[in-house]
């Protein structure tokens, strides 16, 4: 006797070969009925047949879906049965909307570059080479559901081979994929110099390896938007790339051809090795080898590159003609701008410093940045959450009563929509006071929004409590707009949030956040704090001590203001000026004696104060030598770390008690100066930097339950091993210490504690 039964599978299910392995098992088990997409990126199949053979159907499955797939849930109604003759692939129903996952671009696949080397391959050097389980998704979808007329393949109209493989169910790569092409049908690539003029007679991606090997600068339209691309060991094209891009220290990222090629360049560990050959293929922050070909001027001050390997055909084919192997892969946009997607754009923005253009014809739709890892106290890290990763959503520990819109935060952030008990985090975005960036914010909130079926009229907006955010006016405007609610959210409740979110707490947890700039309760700039919170709210039980913050957000650019500030605790005047003087260190403040005499009397003044662990490690990263300006986010406190050796911390972190315990880093300044030049720099910074951990963990212990038994961590800071070895000491391993993992812990992770605090009514 027949039975019918329909499933509905969510999870990352289109773009991937599903329903293509959907039909094979259907007809493996002589199943009739069919499958199809339907909106919000779900797949949905009808299965008629014996109850046994539609049993054994289900139990396959999971432990037999593609490799690039994954299941979030399959939910199974039975139907009364119709009397299908056959099995078949329908054509997508974009009126159904079952939320499931937008599929993330994935790296090609070992087959797949296997048939671009292949002289006897009809793919032979085919710089768009893709299959079911690799290639394009994401950047280039312009609606779901995922089918080829809903994407930037449409105009590539399929050859008759790929045409003959897309029909063939036994083709296991091909079957059904909406993304393939070949030399016959598909995209292809061709060469420009910076002036528009096209570069004819020569194969335009050997040519790109020529001009690389010349010193040329190139730019290379990509998978999700441009890279420019120049030499890595050559120090004159280096340093003329940062003259031309004004980026005078930022670290350039390095891709490689192959994992030989990084052995030669960095000391990966097994746990780097694996992220770097992952499917995601993001950016790895690696230890540079000792006798490394890249030049210095790749990353400054550092002992860490930023390699990758390539994960689209056509960067393997560039490197294969580069002589060294390995070239600077960096973002395709001028200072603060998003990257160019689009070869307009990218002609008149990017001729300034590049001198020639690879370009091809396949529309990048939405821009995603590569994404950028490292590992902090051996654990991989998110700092930058894009290609590869984008749009997976996060489950959240409990439902919200309706959907949110949430805009992040400033710097280096991201935003999100909520609903369920889903997150869904937009891909990178960057600094959202650069007006660019904050369009691109909304285009890709609106984005998320019209695939998952969500009225901004239904759902909260959130934003952080800082009023001068650019995201805080852009949240407003949209509150006010669509008649929604709007929370506003405390910065270090977002950030520790998202780590409950991330680990499915629900209840109390103790947390310490540490980063540069978080508008507190008090009106002063929080970064330094011990909380115990919910999803309700939040009490703040410690902080790092306030410190002034002379001339604001210059304070942040010039180290040695926040020094100057510091030591104004208690050294006079002229006891200062005497120190700069003795250590060097009015090199640090561009007017030198003069503007250290109106520093000292702004840090006098009443004013905004901070409690910014970020601000303290400029102050030490100035007071070392170790970095006097600050040309990128967080660089003083990078370069602090980067500067760091192990060794017994001299300094020993003192807590002043109270109904709010405060951290005292006047007396870890005090104590470097007694200790003088008796240590060396290294283990100096290294004792700043765990000293802060140490404390801080010891304010969060002493102030914990018999019930707690977990710390939450999070901030910009918390990618800092040293800081991080240090919260580890001080939770004497009687407090679980907890991280992010899923989102960045800086600001590119806001978004999603926001998301899960939509419903908090603070």
């Amino acid at each position: 006797m027949k039975e019918a039964l329909e499933l509905t599978v969510t999870g990352v299910v289109q773009g991937v070969g599903f329903r293509p392995f959907i039909y094979r098992l259907a007809t493996k088990h002589g199943l009739c009925g069919y499958v199809q997409n339907v909106g919000g990126s779900a797949v949905t199949a009808v299965v008629e047949g014996s109850r046994s053979s539609i049993e054994a159907f289900g139990r396959s499955i999971e432990p037999e879906k593609p490799v690039a797939a994954y299941i979030e849930s399959i939910e199974m109604r039975p139907l009364e049965p119709k009397g299908y003759g056959s099995f078949s692939i329908l054509e997508s129903d974009a009126s159904a909307n079952s939320p499931s996952m937008i599929p993330a671009d994935i790296a090609v696949c070992n087959d797949c570059l296997g048939e671009v080397l292949d002289p006897h391959s009809r793919f032979h050097l085919y710089p768009f080479n893709s299959c079911a389980v690799c290639g394009p998704r994401y950047s280039v979808i312009k609606a779901t559901p995922y089918d080829r007329p809903n994407t930037s393949m449409e105009p590539f109209k399929l050859c008759k081979d790929c045409r003959h493989e897309y029909e063939d169910p036994g083709d296991v790569r091909r079957f059904h994929v909406q993304g393939i092409s070949c030399p016959a049908c598909g995209p292809r690539v061709w060469l420009e110099d910076r002036r528009g003029r096209g570069v004819d007679g020569v194969d335009p991606i050997e040519e790109v390896g020529r001009l690389l090997s010349q010193g040329k600068i190139v730019a290379i339209k990509g998978l999700g938007g441009f890279h420019v691309s120049a030499s890595a060991s050559d120090d004159s094209v280096v340093e003329r790339l940062r003259e031309r891009k004004r980026r005078p220290s930022k670290p350039f990222a390095v891709m490689a051809l192959d994992m030989e090629a990084i052995r030669m360049l960095g000391a990966a560990s097994p746990a780097q090795r694996k992220l770097l050959d992952s499917p995601e293929k993001p950016i790895v922050l690696v230890n540079a080898r000792k006798d490394t070909p890249l030049s210095p001027r790749i990353a400054p001050g550092l002992r860490q590159v930023g390699l990758f390997l390539p994960y689209t055909p056509l960067h393997h084919l560039i490197l294969r003609q580069f002589r060294d192997h390995f070239a600077i892969m960096t973002s395709g946009n001028p200072p603060g701008e998003p990257m160019c997607i689009n070869e307009r754009d990218a002609k008149e923005k990017l001729s300034p410093f590049v001198d020639f253009f690879l370009l091809h014809n396949r529309r990048i739709v939405n821009r995603v940045d590569d994404s950028v890892v490292r590992t902090t106290d051996g654990r991989p890290t998110l700092l930058r959450r894009g290609r590869g990763y984008a749009p997976r959503w996060i489950n959240l520990p409990a439902r919200l009563l309706s959907p949110s819109v949430c805009f992040g935060a400033m710097l280096q952030s991201a935003g999100a929509v909520g609903f369920g008990d889903k997150a869904v985090l937009t891909q990178y975005i960057g600094d959202t006071d650069e007006y660019f960036t904050s369009l691109e914010l909304e285009r890709y909130i609106r984005l998320l929004l019209k695939n998952y079926g969500i009225r901004p009229q239904d759902s909260t907006t959130v934003c952080d409590l800082h009023p001068n955010y650019p995201s805080t006016a852009m949240a407003e405007r949209w509150s006010e707009r669509f008649h929604s609610p709007l929370r506003r959210v405390q910065h270090h409740w977002a950030h520790l949030a998202s780590v409950a979110a991330e680990h499915q707490i629900e209840g109390e947890v103790l947390g310490i956040a540490v980063d540069g700039t978080g508008f507190g309760d008090d009106g002063n700039i929080w970064g330094g704090e011990v909380m115990r919170f919910s999803t309700k709210g939040y009490r703040r039980l410690g902080h790092l001590q306030y410190q002034s913050l002379p001339g604001g957000d210059l304070a942040s650019t010039y180290p040695a203001r926040m020094l100057a500030s510091v030591l104004s605790r208690f050294l006079s005047d002229s006891e200062i000026a005497k120190l700069f003087s003795s250590r060097d260190l009015l090199r640090g403040l561009p007017y030198g004696r003069q503007e250290l005499e109106i520093v000292l009397q702004q840090a006098r003044a009443p004013g905004i104060a901070t409690s910014s662990l970020g601000r303290v490690l400029d102050a030490a990263s100035a007071f070392l030598g170790v970095s006097f300006m600050r040309s990128y986010e967080g660089e003083p406190a990078i370069r602090l770390e980067a500067s760091s050796r192990r060794g017994d911390p001299p300094l020993r972190p003192r807590i002043l008690k109270g109904e709010i315990d405060i951290l005292d880093t006047t007396s870890l300044f005090d104590q470097l100066l007694e200790l003088g030049s008796s240590h060396d720099v290294g283990l100096l910074a290294y004792a700043v930097q765990h000293s802060l951990g140490l404390g801080l963990a010891s304010m969060a212990l002493s102030r914990s339950r018999r019930s707690d038994a977990m710390l939450a961590v999070s901030g910009g800071a918390a990618v800092n091993t040293y800081i991080m070895e240090g919260i580890r000491e001080g939770a004497q391993g009687r407090l679980r210490v907890l991280t992010n993992s899923k989102a960045p812990p800086g600001d590119g992770g806001i978004a999603l504690g926001q998301c899960a605090l939509a419903d908090s009514g603070n």
